[in-house]
């Protein structure tokens, strides 16, 4: 079935949605985005995508586009337009389309595009039986808190991956394991909860601030450092979060089993709590 999707001020058919080839997200990846997740038809987390996504038009000192304040009516139409019940909207601003440049215009239109995506979020198999990872370094830009469109990296270690037989990469610099090529990486020694701080080294996920919180408030000992390769291959468990996945077990790390190789009750458990958490919030 043909989407509508949304793009500057107009809901049209996706293939009549038509973007400039001197748009400089097309030329110079020179934009950002957020994917807020939809379950049961509503959206979850919104409020912190919207809070992100301003912080990452700050930090790239990118204007907000016409639109900017009905997002979250643009986002409900989508779904409504498009009947989602699970899978996500994404939402993309470029700084607009001006003559190829490295010095960007002050004066150009932002470009504002969303359309939806419809997969299911709850009843997969990763959750189910776990997922596979591999390690890779870590070569992208140093400002991996601005959720930017620069995503070649991160689906050359997907590629990557799957060209070893696994699900995803996580990614390593220094020695540690900063995150996934698309999301938050954890892992469980002795039922403390152990992921890296936030920096700028790695995304400050919408999904992890919120998974946090929960665990706290479960009682769960969290405590944010870095951790090894070598740690994460001998932890009792091991998960990511990201919007997309909720909170997703990892059973292999480089081909070797991590606990018993199934998903683990703290991975099992934190997903539970945030898939009911979201659902009560969910907008």
């Amino acid at each position: 079935m043909m989407r509508t999707v949304y793009l500057n001020g107009e809901y049209l058919p996706e293939n009549e949605a038509k973007v400039s080839i001197f748009d400089r997200g097309f030329l110079m990846a020179d934009g950002v985005y957020e994917v807020t997740s939809v379950l049961d038809g509503k959206l979850l987390e919104f409020d912190g995508h919207l809070k992100r996504l301003e912080r990452s038009l700050g930090e790239l000192d990118m204007d907000k586009p016409e639109g900017f304040d009905d997002l979250l009516e643009i986002h409900r139409e989508l779904v409504r337009l498009n009947d989602v019940d699970q899978g996500g909207v994404y939402l993309q601003i470029t700084r607009g389309a001006a003559d190829r440049d490295f010095v960007y215009p002050k004066d150009a239109t932002p470009t504002l595009c969303l359309f939806t995506q419809s997969k299911p979020l709850l009843d997969t198999d990763a959750s189910k039986n776990g997922m596979s990872v591999i390690f890779a370094d870590d070569i992208r830009w140093g400002r991996r808190d601005i959720k930017t469109v620069q995503l070649l990296y991160p689906s050359m270690c997907k590629m990557m991956a799957k060209a070893a037989g696994a699900d995803d990469a996580w990614l390593v610099e220094d020695g540690f394991v900063t995150e996934g090529s698309s999301n938050n990486a954890y892992i469980v020694k002795g039922n403390k909860i152990i992921t890296r701080g936030l920096s700028n080294d790695i995304l400050h996920g919408i999904t992890r601030a919120s998974l946090l919180k929960y665990a706290k408030e479960s009682q769960m000992e969290i405590e944010e450092r870095n951790f090894t390769p070598d740690e994460a291959k001998t932890a009792d468990e091991a998960f990511i979060s990201s919007a997309s996945t909720f909170v997703m077990p990892v059973v292999k790390i480089e081909g070797e089993t991590i606990g018993e190789g199934t998903p683990g009750k703290v991975s099992q458990r934190l997903r539970e709590i945030y898939i009911d958490e979201s659902r009560k919030r969910a907008i």
